[in-house]
């Protein structure tokens, strides 16, 4: 008889050492993993996260990005206990002040996006792509498969759903874009939810270190530009065109062998896959019911992908985009569902 999960909890915690601790619920993320704060009489801390299902099969790859993190001097969590095939592990605890919520009470932007984009030169300078041969790889097919959603879910519910022809004229735009900035910048270890949310400040730490990692079970191999670019055109806030700006110029300073135009044109296509990738997502929980926080989103991530489209080498996708959505995204035709 399987065991349920309420059950399989405490077996875990008890074979770590952590049978006696306070268990304190968290906030959810996106996803399906639940997480839960462990605290011991004697004062340390951990995390809980349950990846229960097919959630399970993210354990494997947080894991091994953790471990690449770490082995470039980077703070990744720690892990304490595991139990993969339950989809179970014990985390290091960087406490509760993700960059996020110190940007939401009104902290200087400045520093926190110098470490930040400093993490991510770090990272490229440091890491070598030929080491992981067993991480997954963003290329041009996984690119085109993660923007599916664009057209699947955004145009029907913006009220233009593609028949046939249209989604292989949407198709092929995509492929044109991809390819045309295909390894014109380096490969480096991507993160893809690289935002405010996910790093936490830790102030005992220096450097680099100061700036805990979490939510890298999606990482791969893929263009140096992504990263920054997430940090940067965040779906959850606005920040200030020359925080974005100085940002660039700093990660440019630190990588004096990466051609600035190669690096631009390369930030904007990912930009814009980046985007119709979350309209997408977004599109489809307005169609579900929705939720409201992410729902909030949507006109800025709009605004974000017209001005990624804009950039000359998108003009297949700016044109496919004219064609078949008005100028506003059909944004308050979607949140009026």
């Amino acid at each position: 008889m399987n065991m349920q999960r309420p059950d399989m909890i405490p077996g875990f915690l008890a074979r770590a050492g952590w049978a006696d601790a306070t268990r304190l619920p968290m906030g959810a993320d996106w996803s399906t993993r639940r997480y839960e704060r462990l605290s011991r009489s004697d004062g340390t801390m951990a995390i809980l996260m349950d990846a229960a299902g097919e959630g399970a099969g993210q354990v494997p790859p947080f894991l091994r990005i953790c471990g690449l993190l770490r082995d470039v001097h980077l703070s990744a969590p720690v892990i304490f206990a595991e139990d993969q095939a339950q989809g179970l592990l014990l985390l290091e605890d960087f406490g509760d002040d993700s960059f996020a919520l110190l940007l939401d009470r009104g902290e200087d932007p400045w520093p926190l996006y110098r470490v930040a984009t400093d993490v991510l030169s770090h990272l490229h300078n440091r890491f070598d792509p030929a080491s992981a041969p067993d991480v997954q790889r963003y290329d041009l097919s996984l690119f085109t498969k993660q923007v599916a959603l664009f057209g699947d879910a955004y145009l029907a519910a913006a009220g233009h759903p593609l028949g046939p022809a249209g989604r292989r004229a949407l198709d092929e735009a995509w492929v044109t874009v991809l390819t045309q900035v295909r390894g014109i910048v380096p490969d480096s270890l991507l993160l893809r939810d690289y935002h405010p949310g996910n790093l936490m400040r830790l102030p005992d730490r220096p450097g680099v270190r100061a700036c805990g990692l979490l939510d890298v079970q999606d990482g791969g191999i893929g263009p140096v530009s992504y990263d920054l670019l997430s940090l940067l055109q965040d779906a959850r806030r606005d920040v200030p065109d020359d925080v974005q700006a100085a940002m660039i110029d700093r990660y440019l300073a630190a990588r004096p062998g990466l051609p600035r135009a190669a690096f631009l044109a390369s930030y904007a296509v990912m930009g814009a896959m980046r985007h119709a990738r979350i309209l997408g997502r977004v599109a489809q929980l307005a169609a579900g019911g929705g939720k409201a926080k992410q729902l909030a989103f949507l006109a800025r991530v709009w605004a974000q992908f017209r001005a990624a489209i804009a950039h000359p080498l998108l003009s297949p996708l700016q044109s496919f985009t004219d064609q078949h959505l008005p100028p506003d995204g059909a944004v308050p035709h979607i949140l009026g569902r």
